[in-house]
């Protein structure tokens, strides 16, 4: 491994195949996060994707624990002012992030934390891996996605039994449920991520930046819509991936939410665009 950062709590090293490893550093508190913590990962994740020499991301926690969630001695440090800012959301930057981002998962996702495995493109997690959404327990509305996400992996059903019961999600029913890729002993879980990673990174760079966005793009739309991202050309993709990264960066969230909002659920249908005229044809 050829260099790594002085931050103690949030680790990265680079190695000179282009694998990129974040360590979450916190094992005395199960690697629960900080204001400062969920600053400095997402500043990394975003400096990672810009970096040409890193091909993936392998993004694991250090302990017995993957991440704990927030940190709730600190959370009222962690949730005042603007949590809405993306530039310091790392769930927002994974999400920007072009590289493929594999999760390695020992002991707890909770919360949080599972917020940032559901953030990545393929999770490995060892045998004593536990998946938890304590949002109705503590009664804290979730932020980074997990009402939407979990659905979307899991199913509705299961979804709702897991989030409003807080019931954990062993490694086992993860795996046959499609949460997660592979389970491994524990003492084989970060070889496995590396696997991956090498797999990956064997294939052309540029179709695996393409593919990883018509995948993650298309499984946000309907099929009809989907299909037609692949008959985009590369460069638009890229250039308008670019442009709504940077739309999103210079307007307020609030604002962004809202036009949204404005646009495609509460006017008049305008018969100009493809929401409008797919919904009076209905």
């Amino acid at each position: 491994m050829e260099k790594s950062s002085g931050q103690k709590l949030i680790l990265i090293t680079q190695e000179p195949d282009g694998i990129a490893w974040i360590t979450i550093n916190r094992p005395k508190s199960l690697n629960s996060l900080t204001k400062s913590m969920i600053v400095d990962l997402a500043r990394i994740f975003k400096s990672l994707d810009a970096d040409d020499s890193v091909r993936v991301i392998i993004l694991t926690g250090s302990g017995r624990s993957f991440c704990s969630g927030v940190d709730l001695t600190a959370a009222e440090d962690v949730f005042k002012g603007d949590v809405k800012v993306m530039e310091t959301d790392p769930v927002a930057q994974m999400e920007w992030c072009r590289k493929p981002i594999i999760g390695a998962i020992d002991g707890f996702a909770v919360t949080a934390g599972f917020e940032i495995s559901l953030a990545c493109d393929l999770l490995v997690a060892s045998k004593d891996a536990k998946f938890l959404d304590t949002h109705a327990r503590f009664g804290i509305f979730p932020s980074w996605g997990l009402s939407q996400k979990l659905s979307r992996v899991i199913g509705p059903n299961r979804a709702r039994e897991v989030s409003l019961t807080a019931m954990p999600i062993n490694a086992e029913q993860a795996e046959r449920w499609g949460l997660v890729n592979y389970v491994v002993d524990r003492s084989e879980l970060l070889n496995k991520a590396r696997q991956i990673a090498e797999a990956i990174i064997k294939n052309n760079h540029d179709m695996v930046l393409r593919y990883k966005a018509v995948i993650n793009d298309g499984f946000k739309q309907e099929l009809t819509r989907a299909l037609a991202l692949e008959k985009v050309p590369t460069y638009v993709l890229v250039m308008l991936n670019q442009l709504i990264v940077h739309l999103v960066q210079l307007f307020a969230y609030d604002l962004f939410v809202v036009s949204i909002i404005y646009d495609h659920i509460k006017r008049e249908p305008c018969m100009h665009c493809l929401c409008c005229i797919d919904a009076n044809s209905n």
